[in-house]
């Protein structure tokens, strides 16, 4: 069983980002996971923008990143590129924070124009903190994510069936068969 981190980069509350990887993470820990997730949005704004290193929430954070075998990396996309708060809690990581670890990084958005956000912003930023390897990333449209009042999420066919493929690639590359079976 590996263990993954599953990484919200919204500045959201009502995230559909944030929704949407906890959807995934139930896949995950179906095929056998440990799945600890971890909201950005949750770390102090004093620590990320302050760069404070030593925040017991900084601290806390780099030791997820170390503990995992396998970092899935949640944006949503504003202006072309991941989230503001991903970038501020990226750069407080070591250098190699990644080194070694499988990465799957999926993006948010509501225009198909932000499509290439994962490949030309987010991969170079992964890839030069050491990942060992950075499976097929993918773009959800936020059309096709419904959030419902009782806490549920419906994924349109389509975009479920992407991500449940670019998840099960994901699952494989940590060393897991994934199971047919499990819910997408």
């Amino acid at each position: 069983m590996a263990t993954v981190l599953s990484v919200s980069g919204s500045p959201s509350a009502s995230s559909r980002t944030a929704r949407l990887l906890r959807h995934l993470d139930g896949r995950l820990a179906a095929q056998g996971h440990e799945v600890i997730p971890l909201d950005v949005r949750t770390i102090p704004a004093q620590a990320l923008l302050g760069a404070d290193f030593r925040h017991p929430a900084i601290v806390e954070a780099t030791e997820l990143f170390e503990r995992a075998d396998g970092v899935v990396i949640g944006t949503p996309v504003y202006k072309a590129a991941y989230s503001g708060v991903l970038k501020a809690l990226l750069d407080l990581l070591p250098q190699y924070a990644l080194a070694g670890k499988t990465v799957l990084p999926l993006a948010t958005g509501g225009s198909t124009a932000h499509v290439l956000a994962i490949d030309y912003a987010l991969r170079p930023v992964l890839s030069s903190m050491g990942a060992g390897h950075i499976v097929q990333g993918w773009f959800t449209l936020d059309k096709d994510i419904t959030a419902h009042e009782d806490g549920s999420l419906t994924v349109a066919p389509t975009a479920r069936e992407a991500l449940t493929q670019v998840l099960d690639q994901f699952s494989t590359a940590l060393g897991r068969t994934p199971l047919l079976a499990a819910a997408g």
